[in-house]
């Protein structure tokens, strides 16, 4: 959420960073509402100083033994006008709230202008795409061969964009949720397994709430909602708390279900691992001081780079233009895997600064040396999407024979299981 007095006093300069958003939104408002609460507060204040004022008038006509019952009667009217003052005054900040909770976060300067991903601006590439002798199989496909997806079954069960993982393939997408956790422990990063679901709060906290409702999946009979990403509970760890300056940077990596209800592109990605309704992830959060969050992004990019080089599977990084930006980030990198079926880069991860956007929804702040306190900054990225990853490994490890190698990295974690299908 923006700071209300910022985007008050600075109406032209917020919508014009608006603006290079995709979507319209109502700045002008917050203003409007702003600017009443202002007046409704000053003139509060000034009837309880007047009211505070007749009640000492009253007690001295009483002690003095003169009338007050006309003092009286005025204390009366302007408690009742303050009440009712109050009332409107307890509106309008709520409608001041929501206004400003439907507002995206600001680009930051360093992000390139543009309307859509087409105008995303490639940082660099880790190895080339990968080439074969022979025409590639896609993910599901491959999956299907083998006998290691079977979204047939899970249509069944559940319905579609879900997908059973039999044999090897459930090994294979549990060793690669567990390999991304221990390599993110290594560097640092603390392990949280969270709750699946989520209260309303969270989910309005780091954003998903009120802009995204219609995506979340609810859980009837309850305010609950199922996690559309591990940022949510664990940034949510630390909703209304004031951290030590000593211990910033703090950084936790988690591994939950998602469950999202978008509906996607029409085409090749409703097909296969890339976009399901329910999927793995591994999730990097961080908490941090707000000089120190430029670095602290480019790191925590680096660290969702340092799996698909463990694995060795050619991807790129791209920053995103404003038009593509999701609506709490200031800044995001995507990291995108090259799927050869599909002969093109895919999204993997998605590595976002959000500045104090979400710290002030959630009243997250930190504790100067020198007593101060002020709100953190807060960061996240996939760290990997684990779904993507499997399907991934399967496209650019694929042999001519149909079987799959698995990359030596995840050997160990597959009991020593070399080749998938051999």
């Amino acid at each position: 959420m923006l700071d209300m007095k910022y985007v008050a006093e600075n109406l032209d300069k917020v919508k014009s960073a608006i603006k290079t958003r995709s979507g319209s939104y109502d700045v002008d408002v917050v203003g409007s509402l702003y600017s009443a609460r202002k007046e409704l507060i000053k003139k509060t204040e000034a009837m309880k100083a007047d009211r505070n004022r007749a009640s000492e008038e009253v007690a001295k006509l009483k002690k003095s033994g003169g009338d007050a019952s006309a003092t009286i009667a005025r204390v009366k009217a302007d408690s009742a006008e303050l009440k009712a003052l109050d009332e409107k005054l307890s509106l309008v900040e709520s409608d001041l709230k929501n206004a400003l909770l439907n507002i995206p976060n600001l680009p930051d300067v360093s992000v390139p202008l543009g309307k859509d991903d087409s105008d995303n601006v490639e940082q660099r590439r880790f190895m080339e795409p990968t080439k074969f002798d022979f025409t590639p199989k896609p993910h599901w496909e491959i999956g299907d061969n083998l006998g290691i997806l079977d979204p047939a079954t899970a249509a069944k069960i559940t319905g579609a964009r879900f997908t059973v993982y039999r044999g090897d393939g459930a090994r294979l997408e549990r060793a690669i949720f567990n390999f991304m956790l221990d390599m993110h422990g290594k560097a640092g990063y603390t392990e949280i397994f969270p709750p699946f679901m989520v209260n309303r709060d969270s989910m309005t906290g780091t954003g998903q709430l009120p802009k995204f409702e219609e995506d979340a999946f609810a859980v009837k009979n309850t305010d609950y909602f199922l996690v559309p990403t591990a940022e949510v509970p664990v940034t949510n760890l630390h909703r209304g708390e004031i951290l030590g300056e000593n211990v910033l940077p703090v950084k936790y990596c988690a591994y939950t279900a998602c469950f999202r209800g978008e509906a996607g592109s029409a085409g090749r990605d409703t097909r296969g691992l890339i976009r399901q309704h329910q999927f793995n992830k591994v999730e990097l959060v961080k908490f941090t001081k707000p000089e120190d969050s430029e670095k602290e992004h480019e790191e925590l990019t680096a660290q969702a780079e340092s799996i698909l080089k463990a694995l060795k599977i050619p991807y790129r990084v791209v920053l995103l233009c404003s038009g593509d930006l999701g609506f709490s980030a200031a800044k995001t990198y995507d990291i995108e895997v090259w799927m050869p079926s599909y002969n093109r880069y895919v999204e993997i991860s998605s590595c976002s600064n959000y500045t104090d956007y979400q710290a002030r929804r959630m009243n997250i702040k930190y504790r100067r040396a020198d007593g101060k306190t002020e709100l953190v900054h807060t960061l996240n990225g996939s760290g990997l999407a684990v779904g993507r990853t499997t399907a991934a490994i399967l496209e650019n490890y694929q042999n001519a024979d149909g079987t799959v190698t698995v990359p030596e990295a995840l050997v160990p974690y597959m009991c020593g299981t070399t080749r998938i299908g051999g």
